[in-house]
């Protein structure tokens, strides 16, 4: 296994620790629990956003530009259900 798919495995695996912990923040019973998985989720996602500007950085996690375009129309479908609900 090389480099770049260690860290893409780790990059999943704290992507799915996010998951758990966002779950947990939502579903926990008291303002403690909520609070630790609050907390545990920021570090989570803090790590996340290390592992992702790494392999940015080496050129290993690329993402496509999104046409103006694009993004006006979901930003006005968006808008337009907003309105609706």
């Amino acid at each position: 296994m090389d480099d770049k798919n260690l860290m893409q495995d780790i990059l999943l695996l704290e992507k799915g620790a996010c998951d758990l912990y966002m779950h947990g923040t939502i579903e926990s019973p008291s303002t403690e629990i909520n609070h630790a998985f609050k907390t545990a989720l920021n570090n989570s996602l803090m790590m996340q956003d290390e592992i992702y500007q790494k392999m940015t950085a080496k050129g290993w996690y690329q993402t496509e530009q999104a046409e103006q375009n694009k993004i006006d129309t979901l930003r006005q479908k968006f808008e337009n259900s907003s309105a609706q609900g």
